[in-house]
């Protein structure tokens, strides 16, 4: 989908920690033959229209709006929050987001490449979802509703990266 393809996590990855920890972690990549910023990424990302429903949802579902001003301001480096989402862990070339519950992370982040026929860059973008004691039970869970939702997970991770990779193509042939 979209030149989008299940990939390990780089060791370096903002992510590792939940690896090491053993809790789920995914990670998916693609390819812009183009040299982008991670701010540039990070801004295509948040504000595709994949995301702006996204948006939208969390909006009327969890009483966090949020605006394109506001991704622009979070690419920038200018703001620790975004819709349901606070900063985590950045960098300048990664940016890790912890959802208001707790429960599920989502990263970013973009490798400049160099080839014969110019620059590239690999984006990046992986989930990590922290397991919760069952109530009954005690031991750590992801729960039903991970379970249930998984492949859904898997299909809408591809296509907001998809979805950021087009955007970032025609955000470049506007300039």
């Amino acid at each position: 989908m979209f030149s989008v393809t299940k990939s390990p996590l780089p060791d370096d990855a903002f992510l590792a920690e939940y690896v090491r920890e053993g809790y789920y972690t995914d990670c998916y990549t693609t390819v812009l033959p183009a040299a982008v910023s991670q701010a540039d990424y990070v801004t295509a990302f948040y504000t595709t229209c994949l995301f702006k429903l996204e948006r939208l949802i969390l909006s009327y579902l969890a009483g966090r709006p949020s605006s394109d001003q506001e991704a622009r301001a979070l690419a920038a480096g200018e703001l620790g929050k975004f819709a349901a989402w606070s900063v985590e862990n950045r960098s300048d070339e990664q940016l890790l987001m912890c959802d208001f519950r707790g429960k599920t992370r989502s990263w970013l982040m973009v490798v400049p490449l160099q080839s014969d026929d110019g620059a590239r860059s690999r984006l990046y973008f992986g989930s990590a979802v922290v397991p919760e004691p069952n109530p009954r039970t005690g031991a750590m869970s992801l729960g039903l509703w991970f379970h249930a939702l998984a492949g859904f997970h898997r299909i809408y991770s591809c296509a907001l990266l998809g979805a950021a990779k087009s955007r970032l193509k025609s955000m470049r042939k506007s300039l």
